[in-house]
């Protein structure tokens, strides 16, 4: 007896699709031994994670890369108001320890 369940499924997802379409999606649902449902979800699946990794590069051209590069490798000064937060975080540290 197997200890693996089948997820669960919470969801109904509905759509038309074209006649060709749907015999194609057939054909590879049985090339790989799987229903249509299973065929349809899984490729969903596999596009929608594709798509939310691309979504969450960021793309910089050349130009871009050398400023961030320089930006890192030569800071500006910092402010005077920026020089007494850090005194005062210095200060609050401290003060915690």
């Amino acid at each position: 007896m197997s200890t693996t369940t089948a997820p669960t499924r919470t969801a109904r997802l509905e759509a038309r699709i074209a006649p060709d379409a749907l015999a194609a999606i057939r054909r590879a649902a049985e090339l790989q031994g799987s229903s249509v449902s299973e065929f349809v979800v899984s490729a969903a699946q596999k596009e929608a994670n594709q798509v939310i990794a691309e979504a969450q590069l960021i793309r910089l051209s050349l130009a871009d890369q050398r400023a961030i590069a320089e930006a890192i490798l030569h800071p500006p000064p910092l402010s005077e108001g920026m020089e007494r937060a850090i005194a005062r975080h210095d200060r609050l540290i401290a003060a915690s320890r």
